[in-house]
């Protein structure tokens, strides 16, 4: 497979894999359109201080690269792998075919039917293969990125510490009665 194809190649700027960092997570959308929602899953990964590496995995378009991708994730180090696809969404269900580390699909919205379809396509694993489903979009890329820190929480006592922090900063920002004008 030629560099240009690699799962390693265009890495965006806030790749913590390309600082030379062990990446846990893997982060993969079907297309560049994608970036808008799994964005989220990146930075909320960032806020946890989990190394995490992003690509573009299209599994209708580049298919032996999401073979090289996912067959290689384990034995790369990776703990946990984020898919988001929109429209017929295949890439989390085939990527959690070709690797035993857990998959959460992310349902990316789509312009036809505002993702689900995505989400249906996801959800809709058959028994055997496992993918983790969350919301469509945002809330999706956000809740995947904290289910993966649980993932790596077993196992690193300081991602722990920062999912306490998360739920308790969550839980101090919620009010204790309504107001007119919360601004």
């Amino acid at each position: 497979m030629s560099a240009e194809h690699s799962p390693n190649s265009a890495v965006p700027a806030n790749d913590i894999a390309a600082e030379g960092v062990q990446p846990l997570v893997g982060i993969i959308m079907g297309s560049q359109s994608d970036w808008t929602t799994m964005k989220h899953a990146a930075d909320t990964l960032a806020a946890l201080g989990i190394p995490h590496e992003v690509r573009i995995v299209s599994a209708h378009r580049t298919p032996h690269r999401l073979v090289e991708y996912a067959t290689t994730a384990k034995a790369r180090g990776l703990k946990v792998v984020i898919a988001g696809a929109g429209g017929a969404a295949h890439l989390p269900g085939m990527a959690a075919s070709m690797t035993p580390l857990p998959v959460f699909g992310v349902p990316v919205e789509s312009h036809a039917l505002k993702g689900m379809d995505s989400l249906l396509s996801i959800v809709q694993m058959p028994g055997g293969v496992p993918v983790g489903t969350l919301a469509i979009g945002k809330a999706g890329a956000i809740n995947a990125a904290l289910l993966a820190g649980s993932v790596i929480a077993l196992m690193d006592p300081a991602v722990a510490d920062a999912l306490d922090g998360w739920r308790a900063r969550q839980t101090a920002a919620v009010a204790d009665a309504p107001v007119d004008d919360p601004t």
